[in-house]
C-alpha cells in the first residue's frame, strides 16, 4: 500500500555517523547509513549493482560476523540472484524496491537449497519447498542472501535456555557489546541488521522475539498484526500468536519489506489499491518511480509529500500513551523520559496509562501456549524430510545427541508431550481468556483516553550472557500485543552506556500502518540510533 510506503519515505533521517567498521570502502559509501530508496537511486542511476551490493554484504559477513556470530548459512546462489536483477533493471524490468536488495531469514523459516533448522540438528534436512514468505520475497525480486541463527526452538525448549544459543549455530552476540546478550528469538537477524551484515532481515515473533532483539541490538522490528504475514512454511509455537515481520535498520526499510511479505498485498486501511501486487511491481515502484528524480533529497521530505507525513506533523495534534513500566530499570526510565520529552516537542499529546489484566494474561498464557506447541510442531515435522515426526520423537534425539543439551534441559519439551489436546475445555478456556484480556487491554486504554497509540520501553540494557543463569530479563512489553495479535513496533530511543534501549509504538487490529508511522516519526524527531562498536566487553 502506498500510504505505507509514503509515510515512511517521507520521514528518513540523517543518522549520526557510523563507526567506521560499518563503512564499506569498496562501494564508496557507509551501509549502516544506507536506506532502500537511497540504494534504489544508487541503482537506477548506474552507480551501484545489486552484485556490488551483495558482494559487499557477503565481505562483511566473512569479516564481521566472525565476532557476532548471526549468520548461519549463506546462499551459494546469491550472486547470481543479484545479477538477475541486474538484468531486470538494465532492461527497465525492476519488480519493485526489494528488487536487487540482500536479505536474511532466520533459520526457522523454510528455504529451498538451505538447511532451516530451527537451531536444531534434528532439522538439518532441508525442506523440499520455500515458505509462502519466501516465494514472495523472490517474487519481489529480493537477493535471498542466508539464514540467520536463533534461540534454538524459538526459545521454547527449556525454562533456562539462553536467547541466541543454538545446537547448530552456536552463540549469537551484541554487536554494541560482544559479551552482552541479543535478546531472541530472532537474535541473529537483529544482530545481523545492527552490524550491517544484510539491509534487511526476517524475523519472528510469539511473544517478543522480534521487538526484544530489535531493542537490544538497537534496530527497528515490527511484529505485524496476527494474520497479515503467512505463517505457511515456519516453525511454529503456536498458530494463535506467532508472525513472521521485517527487521531493519532504518523504519522507512521495515515498512517496504513489509509491503511483500503482506499476504494481502498491502491491502491496509489506509488504501486497498495502495501497496497490491500492481503497486509494488515495476510500473508503479521500478526504476521510474524510485529513480534519483523521484527520491532525490527533496521528495523525501516533508515539502515534497506533504507536511501531515513529516516526523512533526505525524506527532503534532496526536494522542499518545505512555505505558511507562517504571521502576524496573532506571536506564529504561530514563529513556522512556526522555522519549516522552521528545515526543511532547514534536506537538503530541502524551497521558500515562497502564494497561489492565496483565496478571491475568500471564497466567493463561504459557499454558495455552503448551498445549498448541505440541498441535502445531507435531504438524508441521510431517512436512520436513528426515526430521522426527512427534515431540516424543524429537525429546529423544535430543537425549542421544552429544550437543543439544550441553547448555540447558528440554523442560518444556517434556511439559508440551503431555499437554492435553486442543479439544480440552479448560485449554479453550484458557486460550479464550487470554486473547480476549489482551485485546481489551489495548482496545479499552485506547478507547478511554483518545489514543492514536501506546507507547511503552521495549527493553533493559543487554544482559550478559550466561549459561548457568540463563536470560536475566528485567522487562518487557510485548505480551499485550502479541497475545492479543496487534502490532507492535520498536524502533531505536536511546542508549545505557553503548547498550542500545527500544520504545514500542503498539494500536489496535491491522494498525500496522499507523505504527510504522509513529515510529518512523520518532526516529525522525530523536536520531537515536547509532552503528554498534564491536565492544568486547562493558568499559
Amino acid at each position: 500500500m502506498r500510504s505505507l510506503l509514503v509515510a515512511a519515505l517521507a520521514v528518513l533521517l540523517v543518522a549520526p555517523p557510523a563507526h567506521a567498521e560499518n563503512a564499506d570502502r569498496g562501494l564508496g559509501f557507509d551501509l549502516d547509513r544506507a536506506t532502500i530508496p537511497h540504494l534504489v537511486r544508487r541503482l537506477d542511476a548506474g552507480d551501484l549493482t545489486s552484485v556490488d551490493l551483495t558482494r559487499a554484504y557477503l565481505r562483511r559477513i566473512d569479516t564481521v560476523d566472525r565476532r557476532v556470530r548471526s549468520v548461519v548459512a549463506v546462499d551459494r546462489t546469491a550472486v547470481s540472484q543479484a545479477a538477475d536483477s541486474d538484468r531486470r533493471r538494465e532492461r527497465g524490468h525492476a519488480r519493485g524496491p526489494l528488487d536487487g536488495i540482500p536479505v536474511l531469514l532466520k533459520d526457522n523459516i523454510d528455504t529451498r537449497g538451505l538447511a532451516s533448522t530451527a537451531g536444531s540438528r534434528a532439522l538439518r534436512v532441508p525442506p523440499r519447498d520455500d515458505a509462502e514468505l519466501v516465494g514472495r520475497l523472490r517474487a519481489a525480486g529480493a537477493v535471498i542472501l542466508g539464514k540467520t541463527n536463533l534461540s534454538e526452538w524459538a526459545n521454547f525448549r527449556s525454562t533456562r535456555s539462553t536467547s541466541g544459543w543454538s545446537g547448530t549455530g552456536g552463540q549469537t552476540n551484541n554487536p554494541h557489546v560482544l559479551d552482552r546478550n541479543p535478546c531472541g528469538s530472532s537474535s541473529g537477524s537483529g544482530a545481523a541488521v545492527a552490524a550491517s551484515l544484510a539491509q534487511v532481515a526476517v524475523g519472528t515473533e510469539t511473544d517478543g522475539s522480534i521487538v526484544c532483539p530489535a531493542g537490544q541490538n538497537g534496530v527497528v522490528g515490527l511484529k505485524p498484526t496476527l494474520g497479515t504475514v503467512s505463517g505457511d512454511g515456519i516453525v511454529p509455537i503456536s498458530a494463535q500468536q506467532d508472525t513472521a515481520g521485517p527487521m531493519a535498520r532504518h523504519v522507512v526499510d521495515a515498512a517496504i519489506l513489509m509491503s511483500v511479505l503482506d499476504r494481502r498485498g498491502g491491502d491496509y486501511a489506509l488504501g486497498s489499491d495502495a501497496l497490491g501486487s500492481n503497486a509494488l511491481g515495476s510500473d508503479a515502484l521500478g526504476s521510474d518511480a524510485l529513480g534519483s528524480d523521484a527520491l532525490g533529497s527533496d521528495a523525501l521530505g516533508s515539502n515534497a509529500l506533504g507536511s501531515d507525513v513529516s516526523g512533526s506533523d505525524v506527532l503534532r495534534g496526536a494522542r499518545v500513551g505512555v505505558w511507562r513500566k517504571a521502576g524496573a530499570s532506571a536506564d529504561a526510565d530514563r529513556v522512556v523520559r526522555d522519549a516522552v520529552d521528545a515526543l511532547r516537542r514534536a506537538g503530541a499529546t502524551v497521558v500515562d496509562v497502564e494497561l489492565p489484566y496483565q496478571d491475568r494474561i500471564d497466567a493463561v498464557e504459557f499454558p495455552a501456549l503448551i498445549t498448541e506447541f505440541k498441535h502445531d510442531l507435531e504438524r508441521y515435522l510431517a512436512s520436513r524430510p528426515g526430521a522426527p515426526r512427534t515431540l516424543g520423537e524429537l525429546i529423544a534425539f535430543n537425549e542421544r545427541d552429544p550437543v543439544e543439551l550441553g547448555k540447558f534441559g528440554q523442560e518444556l519439551f517434556l511439559a508440551a508431550r503431555d499437554a492435553p489436546p486442543l479439544t480440552d475445555p479448560t485449554y479453550r478456556e484458557q486460550r479464550h481468556t487470554a486473547t480476549t484480556l489482551a485485546r481489551r487491554s489495548i482496545d479499552e486504554v485506547l478507547a478511554a483516553h483518545r489514543l492514536d497509540v501506546i507507547m511503552a520501553p521495549t527493553n533493559s540494557p543487554a544482559w550478559k550472557t550466561d549459561y548457568a543463569a540463563g536470560d536475566a530479563y528485567v522487562l518487557g512489553s510485548s505480551t499485550p500485543a502479541a497475545v492479543s495479535g496487534y502490532p507492535n513496533v520498536s524502533v531505536p530511543a536511546g542508549f545505557a552506556g553503548p547498550l542500545p534501549v527500544g520504545v514500542s509504538f503498539m494500536a489496535g487490529h491491522h494498525a500496522d500502518a499507523k505504527v510504522l508511522r509513529f515510529a518512523a516519526a520518532f526516529e525522525h524527531v530523536t536520531h537515536a540510533r547509532r552503528a554498534p562498536r564491536f565492544l568486547p566487553t562493558l568499559p
